[in-house]
Formats: structure tokens, C-alpha cells, sequence
């Protein structure tokens, strides 16, 4: 079986994201850097008098391995993967501390 694009894969689980506009005067953006393999869902805008800009997720692939910095998500970004094929072994949950990520089910870096 062949690899998966871990690239092609991570941009089109973030692009489903982005239709998730939480209100008229704010957007989600994507942010992506390819080059680097780095990906982000950006939510900028206003709220009322309130300046809204927040990272909702930001994934970095490294070493072969998908990173997932930040996942501010409900389903979560790593159980995407998953079921789009990526072993768990090949997902670290980066927003955990390292000595914790030994007692989940996936990478620890």
C-alpha cells in the first residue's frame, strides 16, 4: 500500500473547517505553509467592540509524523486522520505535555 500524502491530506481535513464561520463579522482563514509543512485555521474578526483573533488549529508535519499543535476543534483533528487512513503511530498530539503523550494512543514524538 502506498504512503499517504500527509500534505495533501492535513490541507484537506483544515479546508472542511473553514466553512464554520462562527458570525457575520468574523471569518475563519487558512493559513498554509507547504514549504515548511506548516498549517493553520485561523478565527479573526470583530465581536461587538471585541477583537476576535484566535488560533483554532495548527498542525506541523515533522519527521514523517503529523504534529498537532492545536486542535480547537470538537471532533478532533487526530481522530480525522484516522479515519482518512494515517496509523496512529504517525499522529502526535503535540499540545500534550511530553511525558504524558506515553499514555495515549498515539505517537510521542
Amino acid at each position: 500500500m502506498d504512503k499517504l500524502n500527509y500534505r495533501q491530506l492535513v490541507q484537506g481535513i483544515l479546508k472542511r473547517h473553514v466553512g464554520n464561520g462562527l458570525n457575520s463579522n468574523t471569518e475563519v482563514q487558512l493559513i498554509f505553509d507547504p514549504e515548511r509543512d506548516r498549517y493553520q485555521v485561523l478565527h479573526i474578526g470583530w465581536e461587538g467592540l471585541s477583537r476576535v483573533f484566535g488560533c483554532i488549529i495548527y498542525v506541523e508535519i515533522k519527521d514523517g509524523k503529523i504534529w498537532i499543535e492545536r486542535d480547537g476543534t470538537e471532533i478532533g483533528v487526530a481522530n480525522e486522520l484516522v479515519e482518512a487512513g494515517v496509523p496512529k503511530q504517525d499522529i502526535v498530539l503535540a499540545f500534550h505535555a511530553p511525558y504524558k503523550r506515553k499514555f495515549t494512543e498515539f505517537a510521542v514524538g
